[in-house]
Formats: C-alpha cells, structure tokens, sequence
C-alpha cells in the first residue's frame, strides 16, 4: 500500500461499500483542460486497490482536444514517451449515481507524478495553488457557480437547426422565450425532479430551477461553498448529472456558450466572496456608505487581468457567438452594483453576503479554471492596489470607453493568453502550456473547415 498524496483514506471506500452492497460498478473520472471527464468504468472489487495505490492513467490523458486528440504541442505525449503517471481519489468525492441500471457509483480523481508530486497540467491542481496562495495571505475564497444549459430535442429542425426539447411530462412543446414562466417548467418536472435526486446523492445542494432567457433555456443555482474547490466540483458533477438525467428522458442537455443565434447564450457566473481566519467576509462595507477598498481593489484586479483571461472565460469557437450587446453577456470589463449588463457585478441584498458575481465565463468554460484565474485576478487587485475605476451605473454596452481592451475574438483571446505573464503566473507554466497548445490546436482546426456558411454564401456566388 503506497500513502495517497491527496489524503483519500481506504477506509472511505471500504465504508461506502458497507453502505451500499448493491453498487456494481463506478465511474472514476479526471477532468482535462476543456473540463471534460476522462476516465474508466470500474467493477466493484477494483475500487479497493485505487486507494491503496492509485490508478495507473498516460499523461497524454491532460494533453487532449475538444476531440480526443493529442497535442503534440503540450509537451505531454512523446516529449515523455506518453509514460504512466498515477491519479488518486480525491477525499470525499465517492457517490452513488442516481438511476443507473445495473446500480453505479462515481469517484472523481486528480493526477500525480509517480513519486506523489502534483501534475501541474491537471486543472484541480491549479486551483489548489490559488487557494493555498490566498490561505497564506489568511483568506479564503468561498462562492458558487450558477449552471445555465438548454434542453433540445434529440432531432434537428427541418432547418437542420436544433430546437427545443418537448416537455418530457406531456410531449407539448414551445418556441417561446417563456422567461420566469413557473407553468412552463412544469413539462419538465420528471426531469428535474430526478435532477434533484441525482444532485442530492452527490450531496450537492442544487436550489432554484428557473426558466431563462430563451426557447429551452434553464438556469439551475448552487447553495454557496466556503470551499470553491468544492464549488467546482459541484458544478462539474451537477453538468454530468443535467446531461444524464435528460438523456435518460429521451432530451438533450447542451452547454454550449450559443445553441441558438437568435437568443441569449448560457453563462456560468461565478459569484465569490472572501473570508478572513474568523470566517468573516471581508468584502463588507466597513463604514456606511462606502465601499470596501477590499472589494474595490478586488474589482480592480479582476478588471485590469480581465483581458489576458478571457481565453480561460471563453475558450471555444462558439464560446464568442456569446458575446454581443444586450444579451446579458459582458462586452467590456465594466462593474456595477445590481446591474446586469457589467462584466462584474456586486449583486443587491443582504451587505452580510457582499460578493462579486464574475459574469464573463460560459458555462463551456472549466470551472476549476475560471475559479483559478477570478482568485489569481483578485490577488492581482489586493497586492497592487488597483483603482477598479468608476461604476457603470447604466447600460454597461454603452459606457465602456474607459474600460480596458478585451479581446474581441477567438484567435486574439489565444494570443493573448500566450502571451500573459499574469495568466502563466495564475494557472502555472504547465497548466499555461497545456491549455494554449490546445487551444492553438482546436483553432487550427476549426480555421480549416470548410463549413455549411461557406457553401452558402460562395459557392455559387463568387
């Protein structure tokens, strides 16, 4: 038996396994730089031996595409002859599915070097740097995130466009906006209902279901975590849980930044506040009537590092058809107060609860990432000083002169990120590495394609 370097015990496994003698099997599952989930499906009597001495996984594993493919340009597959390294549980993290036939369990793991090192390309592990960072300074970052998805039918259109998924309660179906409608998520309780099944087994505390701002869209809140490593977990198993459960009713769960052109996209804001040794916020106003200089240089940081970031807030293709005026995505890094249209928002409400609700990441994004570059930011902010500038205190589209320059779309944000002393610093030069060599990749390949646009507008015109 070799001692786990992130702290999982034997003992956990082997109680949960006295707990639950009708689980067959488990999902064991890493997540990459694109926040998708890597792994093995295990039997039963395989659980044991991860805790005793880890799991056996190719570093190539962290090195992958949106497709699957490797990089080369990460540094993580032939430069290392694509060697084993070793990836162990992450405490606390072995749940009971909720559903599955035959009855599955899922254990979510990080990776390590042989000699118990933590492989800096794996996303957790750049977190926990941020979070230590902060911890020696005496705070700690709490917070949640806010899950926005679309619920499509499994069949494309006559267009060969999605559309929405017909209620799973009755089959009636809407092309309607249908925004804080109640009567209309009511075709979808079955849905949600095993939704929040599913997230209490995992022991996430999954809240308000709402109707958003779009034909299928719905925005899911998460109870708020004095531990944001904790926050991203939960986002990450409440997306495979959303995915699931809908496949399960015959619908499709999509989290794509922009299904649909014609309407709003899915954010993923991240609302984050910070505590001192106490547990007390120390974002909250000091004196009555004036804002925290914690919270200012906070905002200020954010702002100023908002730019070299956005790959890590948006690092799809289509995470940037997101961004346009008037759509409840940030164009600029402006910040205000209950205001809905800046990039960093101070939600209204209790001063007890002051936090920043960071609202430019989709929900394409990897939430260990985000988390990682929003607390990178805001460290930035408190070291430095940094005046956050003026409140936007109307339409942030319109008052944004002043603010400092973002990237305007895919390929600059990549060229941005490569660039950023600040990012390198904030994920980690291998973490930097990995993330833009794949990122440079992808465009690569999307900027080959010919596409369905292409045809149309050329093909018989030029």
């Amino acid at each position: 038996m070799t001692q786990s370097p992130s702290g999982s015990s034997r003992a956990e496994a082997e109680a949960f396994l006295a707990a639950h003698p009708e689980i067959e099997a488990f999902d064991i599952v890493l997540h990459d730089s694109n926040g998708i989930g890597r792994g093995k499906i295990i039997r039963r009597h395989e659980l044991l031996s991860i805790y005793d001495n880890g799991r056996h996984l190719p570093i190539s594993i962290l090195g992958l595409d949106i497709c699957g493919e490797d990089v080369h340009e990460t540094g993580l597959i032939w430069d290392q002859g694509d060697g084993d390294l070793r990836a162990w549980p992450v405490p606390g993290s072995l749940i009971p599915l909720h559903a599955t036939t035959p009855p599955r369990g899922e254990l979510l793991l990080s990776m390590y070097t042989l000699d118990g090192t933590p492989m800096t390309s794996d996303p957790r592990h750049a977190l926990q740097r941020q979070v230590d960072a902060l911890a020696a300074e005496g705070l700690h970052p709490a917070g949640a995130f806010e899950l926005e998805f679309f619920l499509l039918s499994n069949d494309r259109g006559p267009d060969g466009k999605v559309q929405p998924a017909r209620d799973v309660l009755d089959g009636r179906g809407s092309h309607k906006t249908e925004v804080y409608s109640v009567d209309h998520l009511h075709g979808m309780l079955p849905l949600f209902s095993d939704i929040y099944a599913a997230a209490e087994k995992a022991g996430i505390r999954a809240e308000t279901m709402i109707s958003e701002y779009a034909p299928g869209q719905y925005e899911l809140t998460l109870h708020y975590r004095t531990d944001v490593m904790q926050a991203a977990d939960d986002l990450m198993r409440l997306k495979r849980i959303v995915r699931l459960q809908s496949r399960q009713h015959g619908v499709t769960a999509c989290f794509m930044a922009k299904p649909v052109e014609d309407y709003a996209g899915s954010g993923m804001h991240f609302h984050v506040s910070l505590m001192d040794a106490k547990g007390r916020n120390v974002f909250i106003e000091e004196t009555e009537g004036r804002w925290n200089p914690t919270l200012l240089h906070a905002l200020g940081g954010l702002r100023d590092t908002m730019g070299e970031s956005m790959l890590v807030f948006a690092p799809h293709a289509n995470s940037w058809r997101r961004f346009a005026a008037q759509s409840y995505a940030p164009v600029s890094p402006t910040w205000g107060v209950n205001n809905r249209s800046v990039a960093l928002r101070i939600p209204a409400g209790d001063i007890k609860a002051r936090r920043i609700e960071h609202r430019p990441a989709g929900v394409d994004a990897n939430p260990y990432l985000v988390a990682t570059t929003v607390l990178a930011g805001i460290r930035h902010g408190l070291t430095n000083r940094i005046d956050p500038g003026p409140e936007t205190t109307g339409n942030g589209y319109a008052d944004a002169q002043d603010a400092p320059p973002i990237p305007v779309d895919w390929r600059s944000a990549i060229v941005a990120a490569q660039g950023s002393a600040f990012l390198k610093d904030a994920l980690g030069e291998d973490m930097h590495r990995t993330l833009t060599a794949i990122k440079a990749a992808e465009y690569a390949r999307v900027a080959r394609t010919v596409s369905e646009v292409d045809y149309d507008l050329y093909l018989y015109t030029v």
